[in-house]
C-alpha cells in the first residue's frame, strides 16, 4: 500500500511522533493507522502527544551568536517545571534549536503558524507550475499539494531536517528530548537577527560626489 504525506500528517497528529518515524510505522504497518500507533507506542514515540496537552509556562531563552557577531538568534523554548529547565539535556536542546535557526532560517515555528493566505498563495504559484509544464488538470492539485509539504520543510522549523542530524526533523529533535526528560517541551516563538538584512545598501560618497 501506497503511504501518502495526508495518512503521515494524520498518524503524526494523533502521536506526536516525527514524520520520518509516522512513515516507517505506517510502512511497518503495511498503512494501518491502529497498528502504526501501537508501532509507535512500543518504541515509545508516542508519548510526546500525551505531554503536549500539559502546560509548559516554564523554560528559557536560547541565544546563538555567529559569523562574528553578525548573526544571532533568540529563542523562546518553554517546558513544565523551572527543574527541567535547569536541566543540561534541556538546555543543550535550546542551544541546538538556537544554532539550527541561525543556519536554516526558518520563517515559522510550525505549520499552524502560517496563514492561509500565504499557502492559498503558494498552491496557486504550484499549480499554474504544473499547468504550466502540461500535467493533466486532474492532478494539478494532487502536484500542488505534494509541494505545498516541500515548502513546510522549508519554512516552518518542526518540519526542517535538523542541522546537526538531517535524518531527523527539529520536531523529532523536540520528542526525544521530551522522552528523555518526561515534559512537554514547545518551541514558543524566536527571532533571527543579520546585521544589515533588509536594508539598502548605498555608496559611502554623498550625492553629487564624484
Amino acid at each position: 500500500m501506497e503511504i501518502n504525506a495526508k495518512m503521515v500528517k494524520e498518524l503524526r497528529e494523533k502521536t506526536g511522533a516525527g514524520m520520518m518515524d509516522c512513515k516507517n510505522a505506517l510502512t511497518e504497518a503495511k498503512g494501518d493507522m491502529d497498528q502504526a500507533i501501537v508501532i509507535l507506542r512500543k518504541k515509545g514515540l508516542a508519548s510526546a502527544q500525551k505531554k503536549a496537552t500539559r502546560i509548559a509556562a516554564e523554560g528559557m531563552i536560547g541565544h546563538y551568536i555567529h559569523a562574528g557577531g553578525k548573526l544571532g538568534v533568540l529563542v523562546e523554548v518553554n517546558c513544565e517545571t523551572d527543574f527541567a529547565a535547569r536541566n543540561e539535556q534541556f538546555q543543550a536542546l535550546v542551544k541546538d534549536i538556537a544554532m539550527h535557526i541561525a543556519a536554516q532560517n526558518p520563517l515559522y515555528v510550525k505549520r499552524d503558524d502560517v496563514s492561509a493566505e500565504v499557502l492559498e498563495k503558494e498552491r496557486e504559484i504550484y499549480r499554474e507550475q504544473a499547468r504550466g509544464s502540461g500535467k493533466p488538470a486532474n492532478i494539478v492539485d494532487k502536484i500542488a499539494e505534494g509541494k505545498l509539504e516541500s515548502y513546510y520543510e522549508m519554512v516552518c522549523l518542526y518540519d526542517q531536517k535538523f542541522v546537526k542530524d538531517p535524518n531527523i526533523t527539529v520536531q523529532e529533535l523536540i520528542n526525544n528530548a521530551v522522552a528523555k526528560i518526561g515534559e512537554n517541551i514547545q518551541v514558543r516563538r524566536f527571532a533571527r537577527f543579520k546585521t544589515g538584512e533588509g536594508l539598502e545598501k548605498r555608496s559611502a560618497e554623498a550625492p553629487g560626489q564624484q
